[in-house]
């Protein structure tokens, strides 16, 4: 078997096309497709679950509940407005916060 370089170069061009190589722009969509898909599933579905969660906790939040603000501070609600609480978070000390600073409800009244 003793090809020529001209012979082998030969060769090589009628393999190239006969695979052309390509099976056009479907499977790549398609693959798209699949990243997207999982990373709805994996990140962004759970977090707006959380979201809606939170939302639902925070209008059931009622006076006497103890909570935590994004803040780091534990307070206990004593008023409850429209828009926000008022929170006593030391003797004689009571703070007025907007209902989105919320982040968890510890306690709820007895």
């Amino acid at each position: 078997m003793d090809m020529t370089f001209s012979e082998l170069l030969n060769f090589y061009k009628i393999g190239a096309q006969a695979d052309p190589g390509g099976g056009g722009i479907g499977p790549v969509i398609l693959i798209w497709g699949l990243i997207f898909a999982a990373m709805w599933f994996l990140i962004v579905a759970p977090h707006r679950k959380r979201q809606k969660d939170l939302r639902k906790m925070i209008s059931q939040v009622a006076s006497g509940d103890e909570v935590l603000t994004s803040g780091g501070l534990y307070g206990v609600v004593t008023n409850v407005k429209d828009d926000r609480f008022v929170v006593k978070v030391a003797d004689n000390t009571k703070v007025e916060i907007n209902k989105s600073f919320i982040q968890n409800v510890e306690k709820k009244a007895s």
